[in-house]
């Protein structure tokens, strides 16, 4: 006869036995396939609901783009509004994106209180091997983005994969940010 401890599996073997789907590496921070047909139609719903709003921008159209985030307060988000998903971006309260903004989210964007962007701004999670066949085959890797509360963030900035941004720093207009930036400090690029 069997007994409970019998049927426990070890933390390898429950792994094993389970099979990832693309969706649950990219949100774990695993390599994984953009290619997968369950993350194009996700980034699919994400394009029509940005081309709603950016088509008609409106309080009434917001709601098309707000749906679809994981965290929203209060924000004015300007059109040219792009998203991979939007289920990974939370906004605090205050937030503010000028014109043509684009976030890649395949892995948490967390934004804090009183933060603005500039147009144009770019804020990437995902990135992509170095290796041409693997690049090719779709293969990705999604590191998270901070932005504590305060920040300003100026017009053309990208923010790249895996960076946190302290609070109240200023981020300079058309600045490449690559590595985290301490609270309360500028960085021009």
């Amino acid at each position: 006869m069997l007994n409970d401890t019998d049927l426990d599996l070890s933390s390898k073997e429950q792994t094993e036995s389970v099979k990832l789907t693309e969706r649950m590496k990219m949100r774990s921070g695993e390599p994984f396939n953009s290619l997968d047909i369950e993350l194009r139609l996700l980034r699919e719903k994400a394009r029509l609901a940005c081309g709603k709003y950016n088509a008609h921008p409106s309080k009434g159209n917001f709601k098309h783009i707000s749906r679809l985030f994981n965290k929203l307060s209060t924000a004015v988000i300007e059109p040219g509004f792009q998203c991979d998903y939007g289920g990974q971006i939370s906004l605090g309260e205050n937030f503010y994106a000028n014109f043509n903004c684009v976030m890649l989210d395949s892995a948490a964007i967390t934004i804090g209180n009183d933060v603005m962007l500039g147009p144009g701004v770019h804020i990437y999670t995902v990135d992509h091997p170095r290796d041409a066949k693997a690049r090719r085959a779709g293969g990705c890797i999604a590191k998270p983005v901070i932005i504590a509360d305060g920040v300003w963030i100026g017009g053309g900035a990208k923010i790249l994969p895996g960076v946190n941004i302290g609070e109240n720093a200023i981020i300079g207009a058309n600045a490449v940010v690559t590595k985290d930036v301490a609270a309360n400090s500028r960085f021009l690029g």
